[in-house]
């Protein structure tokens, strides 16, 4: 470590220490649980400073024991940009909080998928790419946890792009893909009540392959296996060997932190940094559910200073 970084490190440190913070990494690359804040109290502008810087190194930081209602979940929210709707295509189940998204395994089916009785494929997505300016971020609050089973697991795409071999990177950074508001069903399954709601109206956007981001600078790989549909500038079948191969990528360990929720947990991920992975593993019978909302983003820049688009809904 250089001499300007340990600077720079002890320095935060020292800024978290003076307000009472207690910051822990949780793995090499990705994730740091925060503790001594009251989210229920209003944050103070230097509060909200340290936190974000957190979440700008670590990707996704964790809160323990935070007995929250609605409105401060919604407060804790607002201290760091505009909440957004629910989501584009699903109702908000809470008439007073249209910010809240309900993820509720009893309502939505399996664990927690949306195509009733674990009809939809768990996996590796960043949220709601299919719109033009995805989600800054997401702050996913645990209500009702099971004993076991029900980890929540985030990748950093920084380190994913920066883990690549040069040749990759240079023909990566100039791509654009198309994705979609599509459900990964399982095969022969059909899409369940809830799933269908999700389709709804078609929503594609082009966003670059790589996103450079607007407060770190940091290459992003920014394709995920949910919604990224195809890439623009290559036949269907170059495209899917290339996407196939940064799918994989993506996943690798050492890239990851997983989450073992507890009642009062709460998850806050960069969204333009990360990817994520619903758990499967809920079992029968057990009850688990949380709620969700997102944080108004920005249009995604490549490195070629593409800006991503809308091209239907």
């Amino acid at each position: 470590m250089s001499t300007t970084t340990e600077h720079a490190a002890d320095t935060a440190a020292g800024t978290a220490a003076e307000l009472g913070l207690d910051i822990s990494p949780m793995a090499g690359h990705i994730g740091a649980e925060i503790l001594g804040v009251d989210l229920s109290r209003d944050l103070t502008p230097g509060l909200v400073a340290e936190i974000r810087a957190t979440l700008l190194k670590w990707k996704v930081v964790f809160f323990r024991d935070q007995d929250i209602t609605q409105a401060q979940h919604l407060a804790f929210a607002k201290a760091f940009g505009e909440p957004t709707k629910a989501h584009p295509t699903l109702p908000s189940q809470f008439p007073d909080y249209p910010e809240i998204l309900l993820l509720d395994n009893q309502q939505m089916g399996g664990g927690g998928g949306m195509g009733g009785g674990g009809s939809v494929e768990s996996r590796w997505h960043t949220d709601v790419t299919f719109i033009p300016n995805p989600p800054m971020g997401s702050i996913l609050r645990g209500v009702v946890v099971p004993p076991y089973g029900g980890d929540t697991q985030w990748t950093n795409l920084a380190v994913a792009y920066d883990r690549l071999s040069q040749p990759i990177k240079d023909v990566i950074d100039g791509l654009h893909a198309v994705h979609h508001n599509t459900l990964p069903m399982k095969r022969g399954e059909l899409p369940g009540r809830l799933a269908k709601v999700f389709l709804g109206d078609g929503l594609r956007s082009v966003h670059p392959v790589v996103r450079v981001h607007p407060e770190t600078g940091e290459k992003i790989l920014f394709v995920n296996p949910n919604f990224t549909s195809h890439i623009l500038e290559l036949t269907r079948n170059e495209g899917r060997h290339l996407l196939a191969l940064l799918y994989e990528h993506l996943q690798d360990a050492e890239f990851t932190v997983r989450f073992r929720w507890q009642p009062g947990s709460i998850a806050f991920w960069d969204n333009r940094a990360t990817a994520h992975l619903v758990p499967t593993d809920v079992p029968a019978g057990m009850h688990r559910s949380m709620q969700r909302i997102t944080i108004a983003g920005d249009l995604p820049q490549g490195p070629d200073g593409f800006t991503s688009h809308a091209l239907e809904g």
